[in-house]
């Protein structure tokens, strides 16, 4: 662990974000720059990751959120960033893409079963759910989420609920979850220039259509 380095690289990111924001919200941003050190020191979390929850907050921040970094909204799960504004609150979860090495043979159902579970899971604790992946990142976004749950067929529900129950077990991911999960947006990433572009579901998902299909992504 070296925290001069990474109090160094959060500090460098905090302040290129912060030309970008009102004086007033400069604080906001700094807060979640402590909170991140103080988990750092607790070897909670690492610094890619880091840079990448200080850009997501830094968006919001600027649309008037006030931002908590790896907040716990249940027992068993800690979102990346979990943001209120009013009487609404939204999560985002990062995605890089990373699968361990035991799934090194089922790279894609395992990372497309990861995305459907967090969809599944976190929106139920949200008014909006979104995630938030590097530009140089596909997500595999399954068609089903851009339905609403009165259009979302049986079969399809099931099968994406066969495909999680694979790999999450303890606890499985609940059928209803599925159907009635939402995914309000995409955040692409753009690291070296300090911004995140939002995309809607369909949008995104058509942006990447061609790709997901030469790699047989059809859940």
């Amino acid at each position: 662990m070296d925290l001069e380095k990474f109090r160094n690289d959060v500090f460098e990111m905090t302040e290129k974000l912060s030309k970008n924001l009102n004086e007033n919200d400069v604080s906001k941003l700094n807060y979640v720059r402590q909170q991140l050190i103080g988990m750092y020191k607790k070897n909670l979390v690492k610094i890619n990751h880091s840079i990448l929850e200080l850009i997501c907050a830094s968006t919001l921040i600027s649309r008037g959120y006030a931002v908590e970094v790896e907040k716990e909204v249940t027992d068993i799960l800690v979102c990346d960033i979990f943001a209120k504004k009013g009487d609404g609150n939204t999560i985002i979860e990062i995605e890089t893409g990373f699968t361990p090495p035991e799934h090194a043979m089922d790279t894609i159902d395992y990372f497309s079963a990861r995305i459907m579970s967090k969809i599944a899971r976190y929106s139920q604790h949200c008014s909006k759910f979104s995630l938030a992946t590097p530009v140089v990142g596909i997500l595999p976004i399954s068609k089903i989420f851009l339905l609403p749950p009165n259009a979302r067929k049986k079969e399809n529900v099931q099968k994406i609920k066969d495909l999680c129950d694979r790999y999450y077990k303890n606890p499985p991911i609940k059928y209803d979850d599925i159907l009635n999960a939402h995914l309000h947006s995409i955040f692409l990433i753009n690291i070296d220039k300090g911004f995140a572009k939002e995309l809607d579901p369909q949008g995104y998902v058509d942006l990447t259509n061609s790709l997901l299909d030469r790699s047989e992504v059809n859940y």
